[in-house]
């Protein structure tokens, strides 16, 4: 079995505010939208926001049941991390943790869209991102 994720979907309570934080605060365009469902090309997979009970009923979970994760978003320096988190505040998000360096190095703070899904803003020396902003594990 190959290893790749295709599409991860995040359940949202209102999708304008799910647009507007991903859409102004990233900086991302959907590439196909409509009054549910909204997706993202990402570099080799595909970020899907869709409404929280629809994605429910979609799965026959209840919307309560739906599990919380971490997403991650490398940056290519420390400034670039502090940067982004200020501006996804700025566009609706909420610091979970302010950018400090880890005991295992790097750089990273966590921000929450407006739904509580987190993201994680990293900067790491040992991964690089290509021009095509593929971050390769470890070098």
């Amino acid at each position: 079995m190959q290893q790749q994720i295709s599409v991860v979907t995040l359940g949202v309570a209102d999708l304008g505010r799910s647009q507007r934080f991903y859409g102004q605060g990233f900086g991302w365009t959907p590439v196909f939208e409509n009054d549910e469902i909204a997706f993202y090309q990402m570099n080799g997979l595909m970020l899907g926001t869709w409404q929280r009970d629809r994605l429910a009923q979609d799965m026959r979970r209840p919307a309560e049941g739906l599990s919380s994760f971490s997403l991650a978003h490398n940056a290519p320096d420390e400034a670039a991390v502090r940067y982004l988190i200020e501006r996804l505040c700025d566009y609706g998000g909420t610091v979970l943790r302010p950018a400090a360096a880890p005991p295992h190095g790097g750089y990273r703070g966590y921000v929450a869209d407006p739904d509580g899904h987190a993201w994680e803003i990293a900067f790491n020396p040992a991964w690089p991102i290509d021009a095509e902003g593929h971050v390769t594990f470890g070098t």
